[in-house]
């Protein structure tokens, strides 16, 4: 595609669009910050020919998150990250020197869609039922884009997604912080929702640009109802019917009754100073 069709393409996409983070200079790859581009090619030339982005997500350090946050991907010097959300899919794009990383994520694969606001940096989630992808935002992406992107995407969801066939080392399942591939770990799942998924626990603190610090909550991922107690030993979760010597009940750890033993104790000095004043 010449640079003058990338061009007029772009200006009628931006157009259309429904929301105004779609530009003309993002689409066109003409950018005032990246003056040699944020990808090696537009980003207009990586849509299809009936496809027209509806928001359109940026980061300058940080590529997408595969499988875990912990696992993000970076762009080239002086190159930048887009994700362009569509009608049919979310398009990752991260910058290269020479080709631009491409990571695609069709709705109809998508099993939830949330979003994560930090101090440095926020995160668009996307989850299949074996996969998550992290696309980083700049801090400087206003919620209003994040949360429309998600309802988005949310009003498109299969009620069956169907896994996306591809090696791209998103699994969810990990070792270590890096993403594993489940079919060579059969005794241990990675569904949805599953254990195994180390972004599935709650953030604390915020995201930032260049560490795994956690964030605000995800909005639009699911919630406990209240505080529970869960036996682990070295990170995974064990039965208490196989340990008998401990109790994960309301009465703690030890399951030890120390209102009774109080009561008891008291008893015992009571009875101890009426002996006393009758040997008197």
């Amino acid at each position: 595609m010449s640079d003058q069709r990338a061009m007029d393409r772009a200006m009628t996409l931006a157009e259309i669009a429904p929301d105004p983070s779609v530009t003309v200079g993002l689409l066109a790859g003409q950018e005032g910050a990246f003056p040699d581009s944020r990808l090696s090619r537009p980003p207009v030339t990586y849509l299809e020919n009936t496809e027209a982005p509806a928001y359109a997500l940026t980061n300058a350090k940080k590529g997408i998150g595969l499988g875990t946050k912990r696992n993000t991907t970076s762009p080239a010097e002086n190159k930048g990250t887009v994700a362009l959300v569509s009608g049919r899919r979310t398009l990752c794009l991260v910058g290269g020197p020479d080709e631009d990383e491409v990571v695609e994520i069709p709705h109809e694969s998508v099993a939830e869609v949330a979003y994560n606001r930090g101090w440095l940096a926020h995160r668009f989630v996307l989850k299949t039922p074996r996969r998550q992808y992290h696309v980083w935002a700049s801090r400087g992406t206003e919620e209003s884009v994040l949360s429309g992107a998600a309802e988005f995407v949310r009003e498109r969801l299969d009620e069956t997604p169907e896994e996306i066939e591809t090696d791209d080392g998103a699994n969810r399942l990990t070792y270590r912080g890096q993403p594993v591939s489940p079919e060579n770990h059969p005794g241990v799942t990675a569904g949805q929702g599953g254990s195994a998924d180390p972004d599935a626990r709650a953030d604390s603190g915020s995201d930032s640009d260049g560490s795994d610090a956690g964030g605000g909550p995800e909005t639009g991922s699911e919630s406990s109802g209240g505080p529970s107690r869960t036996l682990t030993y070295r990170g995974r979760e064990v039965s208490p019917e196989n340990h008998p010597g401990i109790s994960v009940d309301d009465s703690g750890p030890a399951g030890v009754d120390r209102e009774a033993a109080a009561t008891d104790g008291g008893d015992e000095r009571n009875q101890s100073t009426d002996q006393h004043r009758d040997a008197e």
